[in-house]
């Protein structure tokens, strides 16, 4: 067992790392949505959006994990979305939406281990939940 699977038994642990994502959910321009993570893991991650998308829709994803290298590209899918509370006093009208990465490339994903490794060695708390 490795040091990453000591910390959290989920399939894939997550870290509050705040990284700058585009998420495009249709081929057109207009589809294209910048924001940011609530939380990210090597399987995935949650971003805040004005919008929601619909289950399982395929999504085209840029990741800038902000260590000054070249965004990561990949696929993904909605894999849930959650309207937030609206007596929530922080982006009460947004939609947390989980997104599962899928032809990412085994480079780009260590890549974000790598990331989520340094982070948590800085003193980023990885989600129990």
């Amino acid at each position: 067992m490795t040091a990453w699977e000591g910390l959290n038994r989920r399939k894939f642990p997550r870290v509050n790392f705040p990284c700058l994502v585009i998420v495009q959910h249709d081929q057109s321009a207009q589809d294209t949505i910048l924001t940011h993570t609530e939380n990210i893991g090597i399987g995935g991650v949650c971003v805040a959006l004005k919008m929601n998308l619909k289950m399982f829709a395929p999504v085209n994803l840029e990741l800038d994990l902000l260590d000054g290298d070249n965004p990561i590209k990949c696929k993904g899918k909605v894999v849930w979305s959650i309207r937030r509370k609206s007596h929530e006093t922080i982006k009460p009208s947004f939609h947390d939406v989980g997104i599962e990465f899928s032809n990412i490339q085994p480079a780009d994903q260590k890549r974000i281990e790598a990331a989520l490794h340094s982070v948590i060695r800085k003193g980023y708390k990885i989600l129990k939940e």
